[in-house]
């Protein structure tokens, strides 16, 4: 399992072939509402991949909002979750964050992902709301401090 940052247009690409998968086709995420002006590798957002072997099958991203990593649009590709890889994209954010010398993230947790992002750490923060027809909680956790 490896993760990386994206640096090149190609790997950019890969991520939201990912996403489209994920979040449009499987989810019904309106193709509008995904992608957005931090779709760039010159924007206030770092992006990443998690790959199988050569092949990327997992992504996210994290940018700075109102003094937080505001980690966002996390999925894996169906065939491989369930294998630690959104753990591992979770950890690769945070570890951006604490390098960008954030002590806090949060993020908007699918309502079914809940106990996942819990087991990580994350404490809810909201009640229910809707984002693209889907369940959301807010999620945050404090990092350690160095």
């Amino acid at each position: 399992m490896k993760v990386k940052k994206i640096i090149e247009e190609n790997d950019l690409k890969q991520a939201f072939h990912i996403r489209s998968k994920v979040f449009v086709e499987e989810q019904g995420v309106p193709l509008e509402d995904e992608f957005d002006e931090f779709d760039t590798l010159d924007s206030q957002c770092e992006h990443i991949l998690a790959y199988h072997n050569e092949l990327p099958v997992g992504t996210g991203r994290i940018r700075t909002v109102d003094g937080f990593g505001k980690l966002e649009r996390i999925c894996i590709l169906k065939p491989y979750r369930k294998l630690g890889y959104g753990k591992i994209i979770i950890k690769a954010l945070e570890e951006i964050a604490e390098k960008n010398e954030g002590s806090k993230v949060k993020l908007h947790g699918q309502k079914q992902a809940e106990g996942f992002y819990e087991n990580l750490g994350y404490l809810t923060s909201s009640d229910l709301f809707m984002e693209d027809g889907i369940p959301h909680v807010l999620m945050v956790k404090e990092l350690s401090s160095k």
